[in-house]
């Protein structure tokens, strides 16, 4: 009987097995029941616990051009067969870009670098990157590749997601036209839409917030922006 309990509820402890046992009207008592549980070895092993990192305040400042600062995370979706898949979608925060929406079973770290690497030889790479503190996010392999491409890493703080908000609006938009309006069958029908999706939001989605621009739109103004600016400097340089 107690071997069954501990079967069916792996989690809990001596005293909530006892109280169990005494429920279904067994007479054992507390020192025999003790024994029983000491030599069966069912003492609860407690997960130990990560300490969270305490993450400065990163306050979401407005990026005025291209390459400024991305930002990226995670989405989580299942196939029709139950089997789960993630989605890291990446965003340029000055043009509301999306840069990337890659699905894969797993991404760790090794892959999140992979799709960085395949920007970098479509776009270039940003100053900086703001993410969560995931695993991946803060794994010493994509320190090591940031730090190497001179890419700074922001770190929102735990349980402000907030902080990094263009992202999670991008990340809202993707799975209702994405992940809730469809079923998928594989992984490739995913990627498919996937890339659908991203071709259409940066083309056909206006924003508010760039008074009715597209991030295609965006990305143009802030490209003629960058050369006349560039061109007012070298302007300036020649008359000194």
């Amino acid at each position: 009987m107690l071997n069954e309990l501990a079967e069916e509820h792996p989690t809990r402890g001596f005293d909530w097995y006892y109280g169990n046992l005494r429920n279904r009207g067994l007479p054992w008592n507390r020192k025999r029941v003790l024994r029983i549980y000491r030599s069966m070895d069912l003492k609860l092993r407690r997960k130990r616990k990560r300490r969270i990192l305490k993450r400065p305040k990163q306050p979401l400042i407005e990026a005025k051009v291209l390459n400024e600062t991305w930002s990226m995370d995670f989405v989580s979706d299942a196939l029709s067969s139950g089997r789960r898949v993630r989605t890291l979608v990446v965003m340029d925060d000055a043009s509301r870009e999306a840069l990337a929406a890659h699905a894969d079973y797993s991404l760790c770290a090794g892959k999140v670098i992979q799709v960085l690497q395949q920007l970098e030889c479509e776009r270039g790479l940003p100053l900086s990157i703001r993410t969560d503190n995931g695993p991946e996010f803060i794994s010493k392999k994509l320190a090591k590749w940031c730090e190497e491409k001179q890419i700074e890493q922001k770190f929102i703080q735990p349980g402000k997601p907030m902080q990094n908000g263009y992202n999670e609006r991008l990340n809202r938009t993707y799975r209702e036209d994405v992940l809730d309006a469809y079923f998928f069958d594989s992984l490739e029908q995913l990627r498919i839409l996937s890339d659908k999706w991203l071709d259409n939001y940066n083309s056909k989605h206006p924003h508010r917030s760039m008074k009715g621009l597209t991030p295609n739109q965006k990305h143009i103004l802030l490209k003629e922006n960058a050369v006349k600016k560039e061109e007012l400097t070298v302007t300036i340089n020649n008359q000194v």
